[in-house]
């Protein structure tokens, strides 16, 4: 269901910046501007320029109430004999020496930011302008001491005209909320302007005036659903690119890791953003939308349904579970003679599943790896090593430990490792009922590794999240390995 005013009301009260803030944020550039063109520092100004989310209109909420970030451009002449740090650490000096700035001024390698604490950060970027002679815009790198080349006002005038293939601005409404996703799951890394670029690419010019852009729901169901498209299209990290300048790539800062991970969590909502956007039902669509966004959606309506019975809840929760075990043929007959390639499409993507309460690590430690051992019973003595999707019987155990891309376990004085077990299958509901079908977290059984009984005919899914002890993120995740039991 769509639930168009439903949306209206998230996006205004939940993901879009406040007004006021918006009104500050304004007011703050102003006096900035006025500083800089009155200090005398060195380099002639042509003209200012809002950059990032603020100029682009994607800028959210900070889903902790706290900091948001503003971008700003000040296109300058060259300097004779400067360098590109030369730039950065001139305008430095020049907020360092104001009574008003100079505390909140630090610089970094291609800006300089000025924080006001607990409200926002703005990050000032000299541009260059024609210099050498040649018709081009460029950024200074202040850590290596080199100019590159960008095209600033060409990207923002693209995804303005992207934003108004659209219509009724679905593309910004439908990036803000990818992002407060991205920001309140914290299951996927993706940089803003990463993602924007990504999404922009995916509008058409026969989107305009079109139906899969006609309010917002329908435009979130089409943008995830091409992203999710081009996505599965690319198993390895793809190239980006600024539209408007090929040598910029914007997914440089992604690891394959990071985009394997970014790729199937993005599969997972777009499976779950169908869902909710399918289901006729109005509360059944109200709790799915809350699967994707959490509580937020919805709230003043959830409030409303607090009387709902335990009993009427549960059965909603049975129904789901129901849906999701309703396979048309038995998948371990299909796994037996095809293996993990005969699995249904989004198989590892369970709607019970639930998101990791940890939030990804900005750098991993590398991969992970299941290893299964079969037992013949929970700590008896060994039969063999089971790879996944190979079909086992029931009753006997199955020993799993998550290793490094060296074979070796993971130190337990510094990481923890979370199981997550997941069951999929029709016989587990029927003979355990919705807590049968699991789908969350379970702690390790000692040095990382985990005890699993086979009980329920099926192919269920085990995964191995790392965490490390001292932060609290996910270092690492592994693909999921899959239990087939006769």
């Amino acid at each position: 269901m769509k639930l168009i005013s439903y949306f209206d009301e998230f996006l205004d009260e939940t993901v879009n910046l406040n007004q006021s803030r918006v009104d500050d944020l304004e007011t703050s550039i102003t006096a900035l501007q006025n500083y800089v063109n009155g200090s005398g520092w060195a380099p002639i100004i042509q003209r200012w320029m809002p950059q990032g989310s603020w100029a682009h209109k994607t800028i959210i909420k900070p889903i902790d109430q706290g900091e948001f970030d503003a971008d700003l451009i000040v296109f300058v002449e060259h300097v004779d004999g400067w360098s590109a740090a030369d730039y950065i650490n001139t305008l430095y000096k020049v907020f360092a020496g104001s009574d008003v700035y100079k505390d909140k001024v630090r610089r970094w390698s291609h800006c300089v930011t000025i924080t006001y604490a607990n409200d926002k950060k703005i990050d000032i970027a000299p541009c260059i302008v024609n210099r050498l002679g040649y018709t081009q815009l460029e950024v200074c790198n202040r850590d290596t001491g080199t100019f590159e080349r960008t095209e600033p006002v060409q990207y923002t005038q693209w995804l303005k005209d992207q934003n108004a293939l659209s219509g009724s601005h679905s593309f910004r409404k439908v990036t803000r909320l990818i992002k407060y996703l991205r920001d309140i799951k914290g299951t996927f890394s993706c940089s803003s302007v990463l993602l924007t670029t990504l999404l922009g690419y995916r509008i058409y010019a026969s989107d305009k005036d079109a139906v899969t852009f006609c309010d917002t729901p329908t435009a979130l169901k089409t943008l995830m659903t091409r992203l999710d498209d081009w996505l599965q299209q690319h198993t390895f990290v793809p190239d980006v690119a600024n539209p408007f300048l090929p040598t910029e790539n914007f997914a440089d800062s992604w690891t394959q890791e990071k985009y394997t991970i970014f790729r199937d969590t993005i599969h997972r909502y777009r499976e779950w953003i169908d869902d909710a956007y399918d289901e006729v039902d109005r509360d059944e669509s109200i709790e799915k939308w809350q699967r994707v966004f959490g509580e937020a959606f919805g709230k003043a309506t959830t409030s409303e349904r607090t009387t709902v019975s335990k009993q009427d809840a549960m059965a909603n929760l049975r129904r789901r579970v129901m849906n999701a075990v309703s396979f048309p043929f038995d998948v371990v007959a299909a796994v037996r003679r095809g293996g993990i390639a005969a699995l249904p499409l989004g198989f590892g993507s369970q709607p019970h599943m639930q998101d990791p309460e940890w939030k990804y690590a900005a750098a991993g430690i590398g991969e992970v790896h299941i290893k299964a051992e079969l037992h013949f019973s929970k700590t008896g003595n060994k039969i063999r090593d089971v790879a996944s999707s190979e079909v086992n019987q029931p009753e006997h155990w199955l020993r799993f430990s998550a290793l490094n891309r060296n074979g070796l376990p993971f130190n337990a004085s510094e990481y923890d490792v979370q199981w997550r077990i997941t069951n999929t299958d029709r016989t587990a509901f029927e003979l355990g009922g919705v807590e049968a079908m699991r789908g969350g977290f379970y702690s390790a059984h000692g040095n990382n590794m985990r005890w699993e009984q086979l009980k329920y005919h099926g192919v269920h899914i085990t995964e191995a999240f790392v965490i490390l002890k001292r932060t609290q993120e996910i270092v690492a995740q592994s693909k999921p390995f899959y239990v087939a039991i006769d």
